[in-house]
């Protein structure tokens, strides 16, 4: 049986799914929310929003992601710990059982796009087990015209059923949950977990496969423009600030996390943004804060269970609490969500070591060095298995674990266009100063926001710069709204040598880390940090 929008010709039967009760077809926000308060699944909050609990899996599970290694991927995935392999026939067992797991239930199939560029984008089809997950895909996915819903015919299709659960011994998973991606035959099997980030993440992997082939560059980062159409990208994993960043007042946000630089210029991989929202406020992210409201999804943020508000500050499930929501919730969000090529390009990273300035000019050299040493601190709660102290870790293009061709690929999609284009690229310390972690302060938020405007407004290159002793980044002298002392990250801390040796620890942890990267050119070797 069939309900909600006319389903697409290309039905369920194509997928080999039969004999199941209802498929709702590409529910409304209000009929998705209606479904999943029936059913129990979360809780309807003051103001609007859905909020969930995902479980055991507060965030991703990187252990439990496979690729099918067959003819197509055999040489052009990276193997290793990020791209674990999985053989077809392992795959085939996996997806027939997933398959008998439908019948007789109910599912729900929401039809969208990955790429607002229409050149680039790519039909996919999610198909879930929960009502909440099809609204996490509605508003994060792109959407087509319910007209056109018809017509859809999906590249690939995402079954997620966090109900069923593999077999390791069958199935040759390491445990019950897994995350598998079939290029050759566009197929996502994501079980055993109910994380929505796992759906997220798997297209972002998806179209880091696909794009390169095409000259382009798939980032994780965010963007947005200035009202006179300057565009900007913040590259950075979890934690550095990217959807925070990006979501600037007196800026138009392109999109929070993932696009794509083409000979066109950037465009959105997605139609929704996936925030951070633990200790988020009114005052120091408007703009996020405002967007909590009828439709979004909150995953594991406290909720108390009469009154329905809402409180961001607790951390009682995770640190990693998050709001799912479109983009036009976003005030000033650009529609449709492309732009021409960035002007600047900023990469952020959470020091935890408190050792590197807060922002400094990075030569193409050195732009090269950081993209691919792609330096930050995870933070509890983003990955499943990290305790409670932030981990120091590289990982490169600042996306690796999303990554499925080698990172040189990526990198030199990237030189290539920063010279091209003559892009300005800066590295920024979201992280901490005054001393590492436990100790220091992190970077205020205002001061980076400072930073940042007079970075991309054009004022710090009129400004005196020294390099840093240690990394050579230019670091300026002085920056409208931040005081001076904030700029020498040294000075910041109150036993200058204890300074000194943070920071050659920190230089050899780079050089250390870049030997996977012996055979760059010389001249990107000679952008390392001095010891």
């Amino acid at each position: 049986m069939n309900a909600g929008v006319r389903p697409s010709r290309f039905g369920l039967q194509e997928h080999g799914i039969r004999n199941i009760d209802t498929a709702y077809w590409n529910l409304g926000t209000a009929q998705l929310l209606e479904h999943a308060v029936r059913r129990h699944e979360g809780l309807l909050a003051s103001g609007g929003s859905f909020v969930v609990r995902t479980g055991q899996f507060t965030g991703r599970s990187p252990r439990d992601k496979f690729v099918v290694r067959d003819e197509s991927t055999e040489s052009s995935v990276q193997w290793g710990p990020v791209n674990q392999p999985i053989s077809e026939a392992h795959f085939n067992t996996l997806f027939a059982k997933m398959l008998a797991f439908w019948q007789g239930n109910d599912l729900y199939v929401q039809d969208c796009f990955a790429g607002a560029d229409p050149r680039y984008r790519l039909p996919i089809r999610v198909i879930t087990q929960l009502a909440w997950h099809a609204l996490f895909a509605r508003q994060l996915f792109i959407r087509p015209e319910p007209a056109a819903t018809q017509e859809h015919v999906p590249e690939f299709t995402l079954f997620f059923a966090p109900g069923f659960q593999a077999d390791p011994q069958e199935d040759g998973t390491h445990s019950e949950t897994c995350i598998v991606i079939n290029f050759r035959r566009g197929i996502v099997l994501i079980c055993g977990t109910s994380y929505a980030g796992e759906m997220k993440k798997s297209v972002f992997t998806i179209l880091n496969y696909l794009l390169p082939a095409r000259d382009v560059l798939p980032m994780h980062c965010s963007a947005n423009m200035s009202h006179a159409g300057s565009a900007a990208l913040f590259f950075g994993l979890s934690g550095t600030g990217k959807t925070t960043l990006s979501a600037d007042p007196h800026r138009r946000l392109i999109g929070d996390d993932e696009h794509g630089w083409s000979d066109h210029g950037i465009f959105n991989f997605e139609g929704g943004c996936y925030a951070k929202c633990i200790r988020l406020s009114r005052q120091n992210e408007p703009q996020i804060f405002n967007a909590i409201r009828f439709g979004t999804v909150l995953e594991n943020v406290a909720v108390h269970p009469e009154t329905r508000l809402l409180d961001f500050d607790s951390a009682e499930v995770t640190e990693n609490t998050r709001a799912a929501y479109p983009l036009h919730f976003i005030d000033n969000a650009v529609t449709p969500s492309v732009g021409g090529h960035p002007e600047h390009v900023v990469f952020l990273t959470a020091d935890a070591f408190g050792v590197l300035p807060p922002i400094s000019a990075l030569t193409p050299e050195q732009a090269m060095y950081h993209f691919l040493s792609g330096y930050t601190a995870k933070v509890a709660g983003t990955e499943r298995g990290l305790g409670k102290e932030p981990e120091a870790t590289f990982s490169a293009c600042f996306g690796a674990p999303f990554l499925p061709r080698p990172a040189a690929t990526y990198a030199s999609l990237l030189g290539e266009k920063l010279r091209r284009h003559q892009v300005r690229v800066w590295l920024v310390n979201t992280g901490w100063t005054g001393g590492p972690y436990g100790v220091g302060e992190r970077m205020p938020l205002a001061y980076t926001r400072a930073m940042l405007d007079g970075a991309l407004s054009g004022e710090l290159a009129d400004i005196p710069a020294e390099p840093h002793p240690v990394f050579r980044t230019l670091v300026p002298k002085a920056c409208p709204g931040v005081p001076s002392q904030f700029l020498n990250p040294r000075g910041m801390w109150p036993e200058p040598d204890a300074y000194d040796r943070a920071a050659r620890d920190l230089s050899w942890r780079f050089k250390k880390n870049f030997e996977k990267f012996a055979g760059v050119r010389p001249s990107i070797l000679e952008a390392a940090p001095v010891a």
